[in-house]
């Protein structure tokens, strides 16, 4: 049995275009299973970017952090520490780029998807540059987030939840209900040994 399997609390994944509620989602999802037996810890990665220097640096044409990833995973490694086995939280990691984690650390990996008007008016309501707005669009239809965590991760872990809003606060609530549940469903399979044979 591998030490990835020790752990009693799962790290999830929950990716998106920008604009997508990415940071909502998960900051509901930290509050709900605060209280619960199995809680769940909020990694903003862009603020831990920010927070840690983890960056080469600043980009004028895109607004945003040219994120040095090799010393984002070796703090994020320290942080979830996938295979030190139990452990007392778990996991939300919280960013657009799902290529980016080792698969070995992700057991659920969620893509928020969006109307694509509704993608345009919220990125335009943060001020992002036009070309910026015009790229995440372009990826939405697409669904390059999507296709890149397919592509990263087992398909049985990849859960797409739509979140543009138009079930309005329900629609993200009963979203974050979800994935709660899932997150308690593993939880009671790794304590009954469903994942030890």
């Amino acid at each position: 049995m591998s030490t990835h399997h020790q752990r009693q609390h799962p790290i999830i994944l929950i990716t998106g275009t920008p604009g997508t509620g990415k940071t909502l989602h998960s900051h509901l999802l930290e509050a709900e299973t605060a209280s619960s037996s199995s809680p769940l810890k909020h990694l903003n990665i862009g603020d831990i970017v920010k927070q840690h220097g983890l960056h080469e640096g600043w980009d004028d044409e895109w607004q945003s952090y040219t994120v040095d990833e090799d010393r984002l995973l070796d703090y994020l490694e320290e942080v979830v520490n996938p295979e030190a086995g139990p452990s007392t939280t778990g996991f939300i990691l919280d960013h657009h780029d799902p290529s980016l984690f080792p698969e070995r650390w992700v057991d659920l990996a969620v893509v928020l998807t969006c109307d694509n008007s509704i993608l345009h008016e919220r990125l335009t309501a943060r001020k992002y540059p036009e070309a910026k707005v015009t790229e995440n669009i372009t990826a939405e239809i697409m669904m390059t987030c999507l296709t890149e965590t397919k592509e990263s991760y087992a398909e049985e872990i990849v859960v797409e939840l739509k979140s543009d809003g138009s079930g309005g606060d329900k629609e993200v609530q009963e979203n974050v209900s979800r994935i709660e549940a899932w997150a308690e469903q593993w939880r009671e399979d790794r304590l009954s040994g469903k994942h030890d044979e």
